[in-house]
């Protein structure tokens, strides 16, 4: 089993930002962020393996930044340039090679207003 402790949402105005923290109870293989706005369905933001090898949805290319500390097995989300559309909750995901398994956190607002 794996806990996620996440921290860092919050409100924020367009144009600002904010940086996501996850840190999970042991090293994974892969962890990441996905987002869940109202009515739609949950999408990944970004990934990134203990190798440091990433991956990014096409919206947040250019103005969100994934990063890890594996001596803290930490996942950081940078988020810069933040628009209304980035609101929803971000939950962080870890991805297990061994023993194989995929975990949630419980999830963090975030809202982008005026």
């Amino acid at each position: 089993q794996v806990q996620l402790v996440e921290s860092g949402g919050g409100l924020v105005q367009p144009g600002g930002s904010l940086r996501l923290s996850c840190a999970a109870s042991r090293s994974i293989y892969r962890m990441g962020w996905f987002r869940q706005a109202p009515g739609k369905q949950r999408e990944l933001v970004a990934r990134v393996t203990r190798g440091g090898m990433t991956n990014y949805a096409g919206s947040v290319k250019g103005r969100f930044t994934i990063s890890r500390d594996n001596a803290k097995n930490t996942v950081y989300l940078q988020m810069n340039s933040l628009k209304p559309e980035d609101t929803a909750v971000y939950y962080c995901n870890a991805d297990s090679d061994w023993p194989p398994g995929n975990y949630w956190g419980q999830g963090t607002q975030v809202t982008v207003s005026s």
